[in-house]
């Protein structure tokens, strides 16, 4: 346990301290996130605030596991290769996203078809292995034990994989608000992990939970550096992994339960705009926008939805060891 807490002791350190060059490095070079006219009308005054700080979060995060983690089961790799891979993907997208540079339609729906493909090739073969090679727990069920669900665990686990790293994608749009609830999400499973005896999991967990704490350091609001999805991308693709390794995937919607909301809010509203011919549900999705728009300064947002990420992790945790 100690080696693993120490270990995002030490990401979070790393991250804080590298995260000032980082920044300066980034304003230099002036690869500053556009704002959306579609957003908020809170949000254009951001414009131009540096990106990539999910570079900061992998960078330090498979560092340290790489280091801490590897040598202590090599199974590791997979999740860190989900996270490097998802990571290239969400690189592409923010590239297309820079002030003063053409803007890439990276989210029409050409680019969401490639992007939902490429999430599954990787989800496909991280699922083969687990089924596999790595023969990991098919399905825990709290208080009743575990189960084997056969080949259907193969279509789950690429679900799991595809609509977890969606789900963290919708989520980072506002200041603090992934890096509090993606910490939280991380150290919930690393301490999954724990109860089972999985040390080198549980630190590749806190080397990315401690991460995020780090990157919240210089993402506080007002934020001097966002996430981007090179950042939001690989920490779901990431977590999903990790709650496979474990067995428990059926706490990822527990744990994770701010990312459902999330992106079941977006699912909704295009789903109830295109059958209406153009009424809303929310003012804006995902829904963490629409609070936004009712008056909630996004600080508070972040807050209330850090808490309930907070209450989803520690029923997640509660459930596992029931």
């Amino acid at each position: 346990m100690m080696y693993a807490l120490l270990t995002g002791a030490g990401a979070a350190i790393g991250a804080a301290i590298l995260g000032g060059p980082f920044v300066a490095w980034l304003r230099a070079k002036k690869l500053g996130k556009a704002e959306s006219e579609e957003g908020p009308q809170s949000h254009l005054p951001k414009a131009g605030t540096p990106t990539f700080g999910g570079v900061l979060i992998m960078g330090v995060g498979l560092a340290a596991a790489l280091i801490a983690a590897v040598p202590k089961d090599a199974d590791v790799l997979l999740p860190i290769a989900v996270a490097a891979l998802f990571a290239g993907i969400g690189l592409y997208d923010d590239l297309g996203t820079l002030v003063g540079r053409e803007q890439r339609a990276a989210h029409d729906r050409r680019g969401m078809v490639l992007k939902v493909l490429a999430f599954g090739g990787a989800g496909v073969v991280a699922a083969l292995l687990l089924y596999g090679p790595m023969d990991a727990p098919r399905l825990l069920v709290p208080h009743e034990g575990g189960f084997d669900i056969g080949p259907v665990y193969v279509v789950i686990a690429v679900f799991a994989i595809i609509a977890t790293a969606s789900a963290t994608g919708v989520t980072d749009g506002v200041d603090m608000l992934m890096g509090t609830t993606g910490a939280l999400a991380f150290a919930a499973f690393g301490a999954i992990a724990l109860m089972q005896d999985q040390v080198a999991l549980a630190t590749f967990c806190f080397a990315l939970a401690g991460a995020l704490v780090g990157y919240l350091y210089w993402n506080a609001y007002p934020a001097r550096l966002f996430m981007g999805d090179v950042g939001s991308l690989p920490l779901g693709g990431a977590l999903a992994t990790v709650a496979l390794m474990t067995g428990w995937w059926l706490m990822l919607p527990v744990i994770g339960i701010v990312f459902v909301m999330e992106i079941a809010s977006v699912v909704v509203q295009i789903a109830y705009f295109r059958t209406t011919g153009g009424r809303r549900i929310f003012r804006m999705a995902p829904v963490h926008h629409h609070f936004e728009e009712l008056g909630w300064h996004e600080v508070t947002v972040m807050a209330r939805f850090a808490a309930l990420g907070a209450v989803g992790a520690l029923a997640g945790v509660a459930l596992a060891a029931w």
